[in-house]
């Protein structure tokens, strides 16, 4: 019988290590697959940010190169709320209209007359829904996302609201 006890003891140590490997690995691959989740969402949660920082920077941007007296007007166009922005350039009038519209946020830079629509514009990025806002020469933006943010533009030109 010492033969046979002999090889249990042998095989239950050889089960107990090859369990304790197996549980070794089980917990990596786990400790993996939560860590690959944990990045996706923090990558998620940043590139969001990152949109709805980029959308008011730039339209906080745009607003700023753009203000002169009169230029800067709030307007609403077929539901639309849009920031015009008006420039003359060697005796035309130019108009760069910033506008969200189908999860994005949109630029049309044309001639006053030209007849362009907003769907014709140039596409800035996908975004949360942006939203403006003009009150007394105060230009307020805001994203409206889960990390969404605002910004108060004090505009020189003093803005003009639905023209």
């Amino acid at each position: 019988m010492s033969g046979n006890d002999d090889k249990r003891v042998r095989l239950t140590g050889a089960l107990f290590t090859l369990l304790l490997f197996l549980v070794f690995v089980l917990s990596a691959l786990f400790l993996v697959l939560m860590g690959g989740k944990v990045y996706e969402n923090i990558n998620n949660r940043t590139e969001m940010t990152y949109r709805e920082d980029v959308a008011l920077s730039y339209i906080a941007n745009k607003v700023r190169q753009g203000d002169e007296s009169g230029s800067v007007s709030l307007k609403e166009v077929s539901g639309t709320k849009v920031l015009r922005i008006k420039q003359e350039i060697q005796g035309s009038v130019y108009v760069t209209a910033i506008y969200y519209q189908d999860g994005k946020l949109w630029e049309l830079f044309s001639d006053e007359g030209s007849g362009l629509l907003l769907g014709e514009g140039n596409e800035i990025l996908s975004c949360s829904p942006v939203s403006m806002e003009m009150n007394n020469g105060l230009l307020h933006i805001k994203t409206q996302g889960n990390e969404g943010g605002s910004l108060w533009l004090s505009l020189r030109s003093k803005g003009v609201q639905d023209e």
